[in-house]
């Protein structure tokens, strides 16, 4: 097991496992430790060459490649920031990422690199659609406080925004979940998170922190990842709630669903009916359920051993966080009395890139009563803690989205919505689903008639998880006094009508 050392490092030191041991699994082949050192010490040496400043943001739209692998470890050994772009994401969202962060370099491919159009790469902005190997870099030798990643994420209003990152809280974040999972040099991880989430990085960080493998997967279907299981020999996966149903519906041969040992799941919560099911359907497997903030990273687990007697319980802090259940007068709540999530400690992001208005939001002083001080994340969850110290999800207080995984801003969807002549105004809501967790429903305002042309819209302009299942035309849409568009009341008849 991984020891609780709390002294952070600069993140490239995170490969850890013995020389002639497997570090990375793909379709290029199989690296071993010293080989992925030395490749990473390279990537670094191609981009120092480019004589960039340091603390430059260099951004990576790519599948999962070895170079989408290596670049969150080589641009921290060159003195760079890391900004990995979701490859589902489109031109649009790729271009505002590039302007926001102010984005020096784009690694990308040729077929995306050809999507995109005059003015969505800024001048500033050199484009690579092939890595390169340098003169060798050694190891860094940073302050672990250095931003390393730019990790962009929804808000509840506006476009997506840049979540910073240190050395020091992705390495802590994979000192924790390495500990409090058992990774093991024996291990096998199949990687099918995206490596623009927090936790998709972090089944790098922590499995090379554990000397084990990790087996990147880019699938269309769930039958892909039942194939790599038993390819790779993997004894461990990472999901969402929607995966777990498609991978429930697939066909698992005996032998190789008993591979798997460990099972996180994170991105919404588990029902108890998807928890038998996995129980049957993965009888090795440990399953932790999982709850988290890009703004901290991972803020608490379930212990397999209380999932079936908890299984609406998002579990205890990890290690080194320091996560309190803050009533509105701002003192601990009592077990039973419901309260904001907010997470101290040194997972604790440093903020929003260049958005101090929206950072004094969320990132506040921790209350009084907090063990460990500081600026601490002030979720907008609320939660209840019972006897036990056992926390359970209530409710959000944002307008967020949370569909396949994915938390989406209905801002970000009505602003593509009314960009064409279809539909005058639009508000985008997420209605209880079961496969997606939440689905996406837009209420428009205009001609059913134009519901064609807005679609063939949407599908070239959005991604595929932010496509509205439904449609609902009205001639007016409900207002408050204020004369705003009345969220509320639009969202109740939305999931009266899905009911």
């Amino acid at each position: 097991m991984v020891p609780l050392d709390p002294v952070p490092l600069p993140i490239d030191h995170v490969l850890r496992g013995a020389p002639d041991a497997p570090a990375l699994i793909e379709r290029q082949g199989a690296l071993d430790y010293a080989a992925m050192e030395l490749a990473v010490a390279r990537l670094a040496g191609w981009l120092a060459a480019m004589r960039f400043a340091p603390g430059a943001r260099v951004a990576t739209w790519l599948p999962k490649t070895r170079a989408a692998c290596l670049m969150p470890l080589a641009a921290a050994r060159a003195g760079l920031i890391h900004v990995p772009i979701n490859p589902v994401l489109k031109r649009a969202q790729v271009a505002h990422i590039l302007a926001d962060s102010d984005a020096s370099l784009l690694l990308t491919q040729p077929a995306r690199a050809g999507t995109l159009e005059p003015g969505d790469l800024p001048a500033t902005c050199r484009q690579e659609t092939a890595d390169g190997a340098g003169d060798a870099l050694p190891r860094s030798t940073l302050d672990p406080q250095t931003l390393a990643a730019i990790l962009y994420t929804s808000g509840s209003t506006g476009r997506p925004k840049g979540v910073m990152l240190s050395h020091a809280n992705l390495w802590l974040g994979a000192v924790s979940v390495a500990h409090y999972l058992s990774v093991t040099p024996d291990d096998r991880v199949l990687a099918v998170l995206p490596l623009g989430f927090d936790y998709g990085q972090n089944q790098l960080f922590s499995t090379w922190l554990a000397g084990a493998a990790v087996a990147p997967l880019d699938y269309l279907a769930a039958r892909d990842v039942v194939k790599a299981v038993e390819r790779v020999g993997a004894t461990s996966l990472a999901g969402v709630p929607p995966l777990w149903t498609q991978l429930l519906d697939a066909v698992w041969p005996e032998d190789v669903a008993a591979r798997l040992r460990r099972l996180t799941n994170s991105g919404g919560a588990l029902t108890p009916a998807m928890v038998r099911a996995l129980r049957a359907r993965f009888p090795a497997a440990r399953l932790f359920p999982m709850y988290g903030l890009t703004e901290a990273f991972r803020s608490t687990y379930l212990d397999p051993d209380l999932v079936d007697r908890h299984p609406d319980s998002i579990g205890r802090a990890i290690p080194f966080a320091e996560v309190m259940v803050v009533t509105a007068d701002g003192n601990a709540a009592r077990p039973g009395e419901p309260g904001e999530l907010v997470h101290a400690g040194p997972l604790v992001a440093k903020g929003y890139w260049r958005d101090a208005e929206r950072t004094a939001l969320r990132f506040r002083p921790a209350p009084g009563f907090s063990r460990q001080g500081g600026l601490a994340v002030w979720s907008g969850d609320t939660v209840i803690a019972d006897t036990s110290g056992l926390l359970r999800f209530v409710g959000r207080d944002d307008e967020m989205i949370k569909t396949a995984g994915h938390r989406v801003s209905p801002q970000e969807i009505e602003e593509v919505v009314t960009a064409g002549d279809e539909a005058r105004e639009a508000v985008a809501i997420g209605v209880p689903d079961a496969r997606l967790g939440q689905a996406i429903v837009v209420i428009a305002r205009g001609a059913a008639a134009a519901e064609a042309a807005l679609r063939a819209r949407l599908k070239r302009d959005l991604p595929t998880y932010m496509q509205p299942v439904r449609i609902e035309w009205r001639d007016e849409l409900p207002r408050n006094a204020n004369g705003k568009l009345d969220r509320a009341a639009i969202a109740r008849a939305a999931k009266e009508q899905q009911e």
